[in-house]
């Protein structure tokens, strides 16, 4: 596949994971053919088994979280009785509810579906590194490969923990990765603390006194409401929260009346958006700000504003110790200089976050722009498509954790 992305690679985990670098372009590549969406991932989790079968693992187990699959791999001397320390790492399958505008030959052929978000690609490292840590073998202990549906929305993590993954596979610490097309090609990124923010959904439903549009006088026109409150709702960060605190409030979609009937004033008006926070205190200050603006806002024109305020994800937030060991695990791999250690926290949201508020982990970052700066399309573009290049650091990331984690003892 040519030479190996411009930075310095170090262990057998990258040189041994190299070799078949093309068998997991081929099988990434599949996957994003056949975009699947959350809860869905049929033919996904039908490739992933066939693929962990070849591989070789020891167990895998399917139907959690509904189309989840968990393989385990057993380190020297450890058995299904006997598994010893396990080691979860995480990977997930969905796709997104969007047209892929792509020209590439691999391009989605789902009308209205594509892997817009690397998924596919998180998938095949996650192979990798089971086919590597199958055949070397080189810890005590066992790797818990998780491959999770439904993270776009569906908190497809949250479904697996219900369905018992960490009474089944108790898991001493977590970790999983996100391709990132804004970090140079094999940059490695973390920060100890907040990741990810919290990912919250907010509706405002504007019921007013439809009519015709020539006799306004005779409505409540929850129109002209609408336009006060996607206002008013910008003061809550700019007027509410403190300059150091982080908050994001994003209205992105107004339904109301038709647009083949110019004379119509309807009864009701939907505003549908997005709330990012980091810290629970803030959340818990911006949904009551927005329930008391957006109602008194409506109240003031005759209307009435019903807000729901629903908490979808909360915030990704690494352990210091797992980020620490991690951004090491990094460093070994791609050199101290490559490795980002404090990278700024990002307002997406992120369902790892359910498994990380019950186990020790942390959620790593890795670069796939250009080798001086951001790629060419980013995440949730249409144009947007994973970068095969680090597939094999992915994968060797992913397997070193392991080694790292469940290294032979010493005497």
């Amino acid at each position: 596949m040519g030479a190996p992305l411009g930075y310095q690679a170090f262990g057998a985990a990258f040189a041994s994971i190299r070799a078949f670098h093309p068998e997991l372009t081929a099988f990434r590549r599949d996957l994003h053919a056949h975009p699947e969406l959350g809860f869905e991932e049929v033919y996904t989790s039908a490739r992933v088994v066939e693929a962990l079968k070849l591989c070789g693992v020891d167990s895998l187990a399917t139907g959690l979280g509904k189309t989840g699959v968990v393989a385990l791999v057993h380190g020297r001397g450890c058995s299904p009785e006997k598994p010893g320390r396990m080691i979860g790492l995480r990977a997930d399958m969905d796709a997104l509810p969007m047209r892929e505008l792509g020209d590439c030959a691999w391009r989605s052929t789902t009308s209205g579906l594509m892997h817009g978000c690397g998924h596919d690609g998180h998938t095949a490292m996650l192979i990798g590194a089971a086919r590597y840590l199958a055949q070397t073998r080189q810890f005590e202990g066992t790797a818990v490969l998780i491959f999770q549906p439904g993270e776009e929305g569906y908190a497809g993590a949250r479904e697996m923990i219900k369905d018992g993954l960490f009474e089944r596979f108790p898991c001493e610490k977590v970790f999983a990765q996100h391709n990132s097309p804004e970090t140079p090609l094999g940059v490695v990124g973390i920060t100890p603390g907040p990741m990810q923010a919290a990912v919250d959904r907010l509706q405002i439903v504007i019921r007013g006194r439809g009519g015709h549009g020539a006799r306004p006088h005779q409505t409540v026109d929850p129109v002209l409401v609408a336009g006060h409150i996607i206002t008013a709702v910008q003061s809550v960060v700019a007027r509410n929260l403190s300059a150091m605190d982080q908050a994001v409030i994003s209205l992105c979609s107004m339904q109301g009346g038709h647009p083949d009937a110019m004379s119509v004033i309807p009864g009701e008006v939907t505003l549908v958006g997005t709330v990012r926070t980091y810290d629970a205190a803030v959340q818990d200050h911006i949904e009551a700000r927005l329930r008391s603006l957006c109602e008194g806002v409506a109240a003031g024109f005759g209307a009435t504003a019903q807000v729901d305020y629903e908490r979808v994800y909360p915030a990704t937030v690494n352990t210091v110790a797992e980020a620490r060991f991690a951004g090491d695990v990094a460093a070994s791999l791609v050199g101290e200089d490559k490795v980002w250690r404090d990278m700024q926290p990002s307002m997406g949201g992120e369902d790892f976050s359910f498994m990380l508020q019950v186990k020790p982990g942390a959620y790593i970052r890795v670069g796939q722009g250009r080798v001086d700066g951001p790629g060419p399309y980013p995440l949730h573009n249409s144009r947007y498509d994973f970068n095969d290049e680090i597939l094999p650091l992915g994968a060797a990331l992913h397997a070193s954790l392991v080694e790292r984690a469940l290294a032979p003892e010493r005497f």
